[in-house]
C-alpha cells in the first residue's frame, strides 16, 4: 500500500489498529522517557544557580533507585496478573472474549507507564554514572523524577481499582457490549461503510477477483479501495460481508469497468494487488468492523453459562438483555436516501436475520429447557418486535415463533410452558398455536 492510500482515512484506521497493541504503547512510553531526560538537559542551564544548587544529585539518585527497583517488580507482578486473567477468561467464558480483554486500555496504559518509568530510571542512572548530570546541577532532574513518581502513583491507584473487576464476568460482558454497540453506531453513521448498498448479486458483466488464500474477511479500508477503483475506472462490488469465511479461489470482490467493455485491455494485475492490500483476510475474526462477531461472542458466553457444569441461567438472562440493547440501535443500511460517500463501492448491508441468529441462536438452543431463559428471550424479542425498523421487527417475530416452538418441545411441565407462553406476544402465540 503506497502513501497515497494512507491519506487520510486509511492512515487513521491503521493508527487506530496499532493503538490497540501493547507493544506500541510500551514503545511510546519508552520514547517519552528519553524525551523527558533530554528536556532536563535543556532546562537545567536555565535554572538560576542559587536554585539549582539547593539539591544535590544524591537526592535524585535515591528516587531513581526506588523507581528502578520497584518498577521491575511491579511490572512482573502486573504481567503475571494479566496473563492469569487472560487464561481464566478464555477457560471460563469464551476464547473469543480473551482477544478483547487483551486490548483493555487501562491494563495496556498501566504496563506501558511502568515499563516507561523503568526505562527512565535506568537511563537516568546511566547518565549520572557517566557524569552527564553533575551533583551541583541536578535540580531539574530531581523535579522530573518527582513528576514521574507522581504519574506512577496515579496509574498504580487506577490499576488497583481496575483489578477489582478486571476479568470478571460482568466486566467482560460489559466490555463486549460496549465494543459491539460502538461498532453499530459507527456503522450507522456511514451505512454500508459509505458505499452503495448491494442488496442483490453483482452485475453479470462484473469480473471476479479471487481470494489469494483461505480465511475470514476481517478488515477492509473502504476509502483506499474507493480511490483505487476511481484510479482504475471501475466499480467494485463487495458481495461478501465482514466476518465471512472465504476459500482460496472464491470471488473476493467483483469488478466492473465503467463505460468500457470488460474484456478491453486493462491493468488487472495492478488492480488485484491493490484489492489484496485493502481487503484483508485472516485466520481469525476480529471485533473491528464486525458487529456480528460481538453478538456471537456474547451468545457464546451465555451458552457457556448454560452448560451442565456451570448451569448459570442468570448470566444467560443478562446476556439476552445486553443483546437486546445492542440490537435496539439497528437501522437498515439499504433503506432509500442513505448517504453515499464512496461512489465506486457497492457493499452488502448487514442482514437483520443474521444479527438475530448470531445473538440469540446458540443460547436459545442451549437454554431451550430453561424456563427463565426462555421467558427473558420472549420478552426481549417482544420488545424488538416493536422496533421502528420493519426488517428487524419481522426478524425478531420469526425468531420468537421458532424459539417458542422449540421451548414447547423441550419443556415437559405444563405450568412451566404456561409461563413461557404468557411471556410471548399475542401475535407470536397465535402463529404458534395455528401454524400455517
Amino acid at each position: 500500500m503506497n502513501i497515497k492510500d494512507l491519506i487520510p482515512h486509511t492512515l487513521f484506521r491503521k493508527a487506530r489498529e496499532y493503538s490497540r497493541k501493547l507493544w506500541v504503547r510500551v514503545v511510546i512510553m519508552g520514547l517519552l522517557a528519553f524525551v523527558a531526560l533530554g528536556l532536563t538537559q535543556l532546562f537545567e542551564p536555565l535554572v538560576p544557580k542559587e536554585v539549582a544548587t539547593r539539591l544535590t544529585g544524591e537526592a535524585a539518585d535515591r528516587l531513581l533507585q526506588i523507581i528502578a527497583d520497584a518498577m521491575l517488580a511491579v511490572t512482573i507482578f502486573s504481567i503475571t496478573i494479566m496473563v492469569t486473567v487472560y487464561r481464566s477468561t478464555s477457560a471460563q467464558f469464551t476464547p473469543r472474549a480473551h482477544r478483547l480483554i487483551i486490548q483493555d486500555r487501562t491494563t495496556q496504559n498501566t504496563l506501558a507507564v511502568f515499563i516507561g518509568a523503568y526505562v527512565y530510571a535506568l537511563v537516568a542512572i546511566i547518565m549520572r554514572e557517566l557524569g552527564v548530570y553533575v551533583d551541583e546541577r541536578s535540580f531539574v532532574l530531581f523535579l522530573t523524577t518527582v513528576m514521574v513518581l507522581a504519574i506512577i502513583v496515579i496509574f498504580l491507584i487506577r490499576w488497583v481499582l481496575h483489578l477489582q473487576s478486571f476479568g470478571s464476568l460482568i466486566d467482560t460482558t460489559r466490555q463486549i457490549e460496549n465494543v459491539t454497540t460502538s461498532l453499530f453506531k459507527e456503522r450507522l453513521k456511514t451505512p454500508c461503510m459509505g458505499g452503495h448498498p448491494l442488496t442483490g448479486p453483482a452485475p453479470d458483466d462484473a469480473r471476479p477477483i479471487f481470494a489469494p488464500e483461505s480465511g475470514y474477511l476481517k478488515h477492509i479500508y473502504p476509502e483506499a479501495l474507493d480511490q483505487q477503483a476511481q484510479d482504475h475506472g471501475v466499480e467494485i462490488y463487495l458481495t461478501r460481508r465482514i466476518g465471512d469465511f472465504i476459500f482460496v479461489g472464491e470471488p473476493l470482490v467483483q469488478v466492473r469497468r465503467c463505460g468500457a467493455p470488460q474484456d478491453e485491455d486493462h491493468d488487472w494485475d495492478s488492480l488485484e494487488q491493490k484489492v489484496f492490500d485493502t481487503v484483508q483476510l485472516g485466520d481469525l475474526r476480529t471485533f473491528d468492523q464486525d458487529p456480528r462477531f460481538g453478538l456471537r461472542v456474547l451468545g457464546e458466553v451465555a451458552s457457556k453459562a448454560l452448560s451442565p457444569g456451570i448451569n448459570d441461567g442468570g448470566t444467560a438472562i443478562d446476556v439476552i438483555t445486553r443483546i437486546g440493547r445492542i440490537l435496539s440501535y439497528y437501522s437498515d443500511e439499504a433503506k432509500p436516501g442513505g448517504k453515499v460517500n464512496l461512489p465506486n463501492l457497492h457493499i452488502a448491508p448487514i442482514s437483520s436475520d443474521a444479527l438475530i441468529e448470531d445473538g440469540f441462536g446458540a443460547l436459545a438452543r442451549d437454554g431451550s429447557s430453561v424456563v427463565e431463559v426462555q421467558m427473558a428471550l420472549q420478552e426481549v424479542l417482544a420488545g424488538l418486535m416493536q422496533h421502528p425498523d420493519p426488517g428487524l421487527a419481522a426478524s425478531a417475530r420469526a425468531a420468537a415463533e421458532n424459539h417458542l416452538r422449540r421451548a414447547f418441545e423441550d419443556v415437559p411441565f405444563g405450568p412451566d410452558r404456561a409461563r413461557i407462553w404468557s411471556a410471548a406476544r399475542k401475535e407470536v402465540r397465535e402463529a404458534v398455536e395455528t401454524p400455517e
